[in-house]
């Protein structure tokens, strides 16, 4: 399984490409096994109360490509897709900030069964066939709920 999963992530992310792990990358405390042979410069979520707490503040280097640990929850910035915020985190909000502008909101933690309401996607690879999730697929989803370019309303 572990073979699989990696081969289907090395299959989608390119070298230069910036990921965000949001969390539950391992049980263990092997995590330096796997991300070393991950492609992409992979940023974890710092969340310490779930399963990565084992390995990941360890000050022992974790990954072969440059990353790095971020806050427990994150906004990102984009304009590729005309949306300027996408609020990460491990955990499904049912509110977010600018929700209601638009913004996006990916998490894990649900394994799929959290749906909410408005512009948000699980993107835990065992809701999405074992694949990370590229921004280009997130666009895709959120425009099936709905969403236009239109909606980036901030001021």
């Amino acid at each position: 399984m572990d073979e699989e999963l990696v081969r289907r992530w090395n299959e989608v992310v390119e070298l230069d490409d910036r990921v965000y792990h949001l969390g539950d990358f391992t049980l263990g405390s092997n995590a330096a096994k796997y991300t070393k042979q991950l492609n992409g410069h992979i940023n974890f979520l710092g969340t310490w109360w779930h399963h990565d707490r084992r390995w990941l503040f360890s000050t022992i280097p974790m990954w072969s490509a440059s990353g790095e640990v971020v806050n427990v929850m994150k906004s990102i910035y984009v304009g590729k897709f005309t949306v300027n915020q996408i609020v990460l985190c491990h955990y499904p909000f049912a509110i977010w900030d600018r929700k209601h502008y638009g913004a996006w909101h990916l998490h894990g933690h649900s394994h799929g069964r959290y749906k909410g309401e408005g512009f948000i996607h699980d993107v835990g690879v065992d809701n999405n066939d074992f694949y990370p999730v590229s921004l280009e697929r997130v666009k895709e989803i959120m425009e099936e709920k709905g969403w236009h370019p239109e909606w980036r309303q901030y001021a």
